[in-house]
């Protein structure tokens, strides 16, 4: 019987703003290497349900789309599978036209078929010609009259590899509506729930998705496929850990399927990958790409990778996306044809097979960051790959309007991160890592934003005291990373209540500069200002009517590092846009923290081989499922 690995769908909702991810009915042209639309004639009426579509009279519909066409290099390189087929329904006069490309996007065409009436198009392919890359997919058009499109989906004769089912952890903190409309996708879903064990809602926070008006219905839908356990806040490593032991006492589960609360997803595309993660050729770690939930055809995540110099994480041609679908189709953009292999993926939708927890643990008691980085970097020194899969993906929330390096979550980003170069770096000292440590500490100081400051060195003294201060600050690092808040006045945010905070000098106004070109100080020129800052927040205080009142304003989008540290105080709008924070020049706090800075990096560079031997001799323990039972048990 034939195993469908991906099915053609439209979207489950009328958004126009998403149409051109799943189908392409506009006519592009390339000017100056630049991908241009030169009609458009998408209409959301033509969409008649989730598989049927209408090709109006003269025009030529593409499946040349990200949900749509087949991802054909990654089938080739990760999966057994060689042969499959691909089966198009049609009602009416119509021209079937099956392409093909490489991985550098260059267009082939493997058929024209003229069909009329009800018709149906098999076309068997080979899976050999992709080791680089490239997508298979195919165009209706229609001549004289309408014509009706009844469905396609590429489908395969072989057995995969695998045949458990997976079970589903979505880890929530307050956000109970997001996870409603996911439980509902999955409800309204039942090809996909085929593919379903169990549904692990691990609910920590104090908004609770059982109170939801929502939730009795969904529930009475899913059965015993749902089940919701509540637990204290141990972020998202706890709860997703939890997903993790639940799901190894599943004896039908064969995955484990992480997902994040504030998201919205694409059904298809979670059947895509169980059915892939079945298909694999080795247990394999599958991923989903990132689309922006308030931006929604932006794609800000395709295959992330770590760095090894200065380990840091950052996604492949970071310098090209977020790519807009709505700017830029798939057929004209190169770089999507490229078959790009993945360090790790986001656990926003992370496939995880069970061989692989049995293998090499759960996740490490980080709470949040790098703990999806650190997972697929431990599964790789195991010999287990991650694949970020295209045509697999859901919207997030994205970081456009945040900036967690100066909240709460500054000490996460600086003790994990660390910690993970402490666990996988083969480099002396971790690379550059420490260097880049202490660069951002002195970004931070020179711009008068010494709470974050404050929570990074926290973080260093408690990564400097062994990996034991991990269990105990599960549950607590978070509210007293808070608390410490109160003794920064900075973290004030100032909501406009009619009265507007206002500052001495008015606000300085840089956002005519093309992107990309910055007047930020190189060479020589960057290490006298360096220095020359260093030394004018050492020896001068700021003037008595610039701490009273801030001395000038800066947009979010204006105010880098090289800018603010030339006045006293600033007046800086947040990065949602909703409030201002006012940032003022302390000698006194300036003084103690570039000196603690300096003792810690050098602690940690001189102790950086015994902390790695001790962090590595006790990672199997914290990442074992017998120690998470025991932190569960112990937060209740």
């Amino acid at each position: 019987m034939p195993q469908v690995l991906q099915n053609v769908v439209f979207p489950t909702e009328r958004d126009p703003d998403i149409l051109p991810l799943y189908a392409d009915p506009e006519t592009w042209a390339t000017i100056d290497d630049e991908p241009v639309r030169v009609t458009s004639v998408a209409h959301l009426s033509n969409v008649l349900d989730r598989h049927r579509a209408r090709v109006q009279a003269g025009r030529r519909v593409s499946f040349a789309s990200y949900f749509n066409a087949f991802p054909a290099s990654y089938w080739q390189h990760w999966t057994t599978v060689r042969e499959i087929t691909l089966t198009v329904r049609t009602t009416g006069p119509a021209t079937v036209l099956v392409y093909r490309s490489n991985g550098e996007g260059v267009k082939q065409r493997i058929l024209t078929n003229e069909v009329e009436g009800e018709a149906t198009t098999r076309v068997d392919l080979i899976l050999d010609k992709y080791g680089d890359g490239g997508w298979i997919w195919f165009d209706i058009f229609a001549d004289a009259e309408d014509v009706l499109f009844e469905g396609a989906e590429w489908t395969t004769e072989q057995e995969p590899a695998r045949t458990g089912k997976a079970s589903l952890g979505i880890t929530t903190y307050n956000k109970p509506g997001f996870c409603v409309e996911t439980l509902r996708a999955l409800a309204e879903a039942p090809d996909v729930l085929e593919y379903i064990d169990r549904i692990f809602v691990i609910d920590q926070g104090t908004d609770l998705v059982v109170e939801r008006d929502e939730y009795p219905p969904l529930a009475d839908r899913l059965g015993d496929t749902l089940q919701v356990i509540r637990q204290a806040n141990l972020g998202g490593s706890g709860g997703f850990a939890r997903a993790m032991t639940e799901t190894l006492a599943r004896p039908d589960s064969g995955f484990v399927q992480l997902l994040d609360d504030d998201v919205r997803i694409e059904p298809e595309s979670v059947r895509r990958s169980i059915v892939f993660g079945q298909y694999a050729a080795a247990p394999t770690i599958v991923g989903a790409h990132m689309f922006d939930l308030l931006d929604r055809p932006k794609l800000h995540a395709w295959a992330e990778v770590v760095d090894e110099e200065p380990f840091m994480w950052r996604t492949l041609f970071q310098e090209r996306m977020p790519h807009d679908f709505a700017e830029g189709n798939l057929r004209q953009t190169p770089m999507l044809h490229m078959r790009l292999d993945a360090d790790y993926n986001g656990w926003w939708m992370c496939l995880i097979p069970v061989e692989v927890l049995r293998e090499i643990g759960l996740s490490l008691p980080a709470f949040i960051k790098w703990d999806d980085a650190e997972y697929s970097l431990r599964a790789r020194a195991a010999g287990i790959p991650t694949v970020s899969m295209p045509g697999v993906a859901l919207w997030h929330v994205s970081w456009v309007g945040k900036d967690d390096s100066l909240d709460w979550q500054a000490y996460f980003h600086a003790r994990n991160r660390v910690l993970a170069g402490l666990l996988h770096s083969s480099r002396p000292e971790g690379g550059t890592l420490l260097r880049h440590s202490r660069r951002m500490d002195l970004k931070h100081l020179m711009m008068m934003q010494y709470y974050p400051v404050a929570l990074r060195h926290r973080a260093l003294r408690d990564l400097l005291s062994g990996p034991a201060h991990l269990w105990p600050s599960l549950p607590t690092a978070m509210p007293a990373a808070r608390d410490l808040a109160k003794q920064f006045p900075e973290t004030e945010v100032h909501r406009d209540t009619g009265t507007p905070i206002r500052s001495r000098r008015g606000r300085q106004v840089f956002a005519h500069r093309r992107r990309h070109q910055f007047d930020s100080p190189t060479g020589l020129r960057l290490r006298w200002f360096t220095a020359s800052t260093l030394a004018r927040h050492w020896f001068h205080r700021p003037a008595p009517e610039n701490t009273t009142q801030p001395e000038v304003e800066f947009s979010k989008l204006d105010a880098h590092w090289w800018r603010i540290p030339v006045v006293d105080s600033a007046l800086v709008t947040t990065a949602d846009g909703s409030g201002k924070n006012v940032y003022t020049r302390d000698r006194a706090k300036y003084r103690s923290m570039l000196l603690e800075s300096v003792r810690l990096h050098r602690r940690l560079s001189r102790e950086w081989a015994r902390l790695a031997g001790e962090y590595r001799a006790a990672l199997p323990s914290l990442t074992s499922p017998e120690s998470w039972r025991a932190a569960f048990e112990e937060a209740e």
